[in-house]
């Protein structure tokens, strides 16, 4: 199948109405203490309307000591409830399937923004973190849990949870950042305990129909591909995910292990098995032909960054026009804002080398 138009079944929770999903993009735009502003309700809701067939939240902290950037979603109390119950209805009436994605960046944590040294499973100088103790992993991993009964008390369709870009989840798995002796650490099979608690937690807590997603990165970060490739498919036909979302980086590449040169990083996890599993990525799919292009692969879903920030209609210009490709960079602010980015957001894609044009 590669009509990226055609509706897509989950197991649980309520179809998409076509194969884009939005990015968990980072944009800095709620409040200091994690609850939902304006000007992030208008950015998620604007691309809801632009047709989006799952719109997902920036990645949205589970401990108050858990966040990673200024400007982060929380979920990790009551008083997020409010903005996060707005949210989802907003996302629901447009007809996307509504998605929290639940974060903690362990030892990724800036001491400046958190007060503490940051979390880690084990001590890491280079990021000044320390390891944490078996009751911390344990709360930490209760607090994915409650993060996601509460989405879905909030009216969300589901959640993701991020196991990639090197954040706490993705540091259980790496053989490299995870130096732990418990049954957290050591094999494979013990770096992943974390992770999969954490699912069959969210799976007691919630409702049968509520979605649930795993974001991996399967490079960088102390990862090794064979390991994600080995995890990603135990994952899809475990019958506990409904979606796996791949961060790539770019999807069209060679991996970067000699071993696995001889099939693009994409070539590798749409040759696994996947039940009844959906499978998507992200990383460098910006216009019509690249969308195409990955989902003849055997995505099921492409997962679209960049150029949903340029076009909260991505995926409706795509139906329009098959080729359609977004606006050249770098672009006016003006057009980010009409774009529904707000002053912090809009701040922030100025640190991206090329993305805002200079003022004349």
């Amino acid at each position: 199948m590669t009509d990226l138009n055609a509706p897509l079944t989950l197991s649980r929770g309520p179809a998409l109405k076509n194969r884009f999903m939005l990015a968990p993009l980072t944009n800095l735009q709620s409040h200091a203490d994690g609850t939902l502003s304006d000007d992030e309700f208008r950015w998620l809701t604007y691309r809801a309307q632009g047709g989006f067939g799952l719109t997902m939240t920036c990645a949205a902290h589970v401990q108050a000591a858990g966040q990673g950037f200024p400007g982060q979603l929380g979920i990790f109390a009551d008083k997020h409830l409010s903005g996060l119950s707005r949210l989802a209805a907003a996302l629901n009436a447009e007809g996307t399937h509504s998605v929290v994605q639940l974060h903690h960046a362990g030892m990724r944590s800036p001491k400046e923004l958190i007060g503490e040294a940051p979390h880690c499973p084990s001590d890491n100088a280079e990021f000044g973190a320390r390891a944490m103790s078996l009751d911390e992993v344990e709360a930490s991993r209760d607090a994915f849990i409650a993060a996601a009964k509460r989405a879905e008390e909030a009216g969300f369709h589901g959640v993701e949870l991020h196991g990639a870009h090197g954040y706490l989840i993705c540091q259980f798995l790496s053989g490299e950042v995870n130096l732990r002796t418990d049954k957290y650490g050591g094999s494979p099979e013990n770096r992943r305990r974390f992770l999969l608690e954490i699912l069959d937690g969210v799976r007691a807590a919630c409702a049968k129909d509520f979605s649930v997603g795993v974001r991996l990165s399967p490079e960088r970060f102390g990862m090794d591909l064979g390991e994600i490739l080995g995890l990603a498919g135990d994952l899809m036909q475990g019958g506990k995910v409904d979606y796996l979302d791949m961060s790539l980086w770019d999807v069209f590449k060679t991996p970067e292990d000699a071993a696995f040169k001889d099939k693009t990083l994409l070539e590798w996890f749409c040759a696994l098995p996947r039940g009844n599993c959906r499978l998507g990525a992200a990383g460098k799919i910006v216009n019509g032909r690249d969308c195409r292009a990955a989902m003849e692969k055997g995505l099921d879903f492409v997962v679209i960054g960049r150029s949903a920030i340029l076009h909260h209609d991505f995926p409706k210009r795509v139906a329009a026009d098959a080729g359609f490709a977004p606006i050249a960079l770098p672009v006016p602010e003006a057009h980010l804002k009409a774009e529904g980015l707000g002053t912090a957001f809009l701040s922030y894609m100025k640190t991206w080398k090329g993305f805002v044009a200079e003022p004349a």
